[in-house]
């Protein structure tokens, strides 16, 4: 069984508001991170919020998934990751880590690291893009959740890749959108956004 946990509780303190809900065609850039990975091989999705919680859990309407808020958000992504943990099912073998801030990413890309983690022995299996390593990633349950809960500060599972090179696959891929996330009005313009249609109104 492999648990999703969408990292969605950051402040979005470089665009003034709440980006997850920037217009993303006819939806918000959170629900289609969302509803991509709801229509990937993952068997449960866990959605940690935490700035704008309720506004953006009204938002998610009644999709299949599990919400929590992390009321700890500002101390860093690490927090997030174990709220998120608590919610795993205990039949969970794997934990695929996304960010809600990545919307290029589709479902053919995340269903490709799933395929992969479960026909290799790696432990985790990450993508990367001209050699940068990206998101989403995939650990083993049984292997990393001890040193999952154990992450402190604004970071995510990069400590442990780190500490277990021989346990960790990259895994080239051609698309850009593993490395690619939004984090300003300048970055959601050159991402392509505003030409093809998909102008929030109150862009500035």
């Amino acid at each position: 069984m492999i648990s999703a946990i969408l990292l969605a509780a950051g402040e979005s303190k470089r665009m003034g508001r709440p980006k997850l809900l920037l217009k993303w065609g006819s939806y918000t850039i959170i629900e289609k991170s969302v509803d991509t990975l709801l229509t990937s091989k993952i068997d449960e999705l866990i959605v940690v919020l935490g700035y704008q919680a309720r506004t953006i859990l009204k938002k998610l309407g009644a999709r299949k998934l599990k919400a929590v808020t992390n009321s700890q958000y500002r101390m860093g992504m690490s927090t997030s990751i174990r709220r998120g943990l608590g919610l795993v099912s205990p039949k969970c073998e794997a934990i695929l880590i996304a960010l809600a801030d990545q919307p290029f990413i589709e479902r053919d890309l995340i269903d490709h690291i799933i395929n992969t983690y479960r026909k290799n022995p790696h432990g985790i299996v990450l993508p990367s893009y001209k050699g940068e390593r990206g998101h989403p990633v995939i650990l083993n349950r049984l292997r990393y959740q001890g040193e999952m809960e154990s992450l402190t500060g604004d970071v995510g599972c990069k400590p442990i890749l780190n500490l277990h090179p021989e346990d960790t696959l990259e895994v080239e891929v051609e698309s850009e959108a593993v490395v690619t996330d939004i984090d300003s009005w300048e970055e959601y313009r050159s991402a392509g956004i505003l030409a093809k249609g998909f102008q929030d109104d109150n862009a500035p």
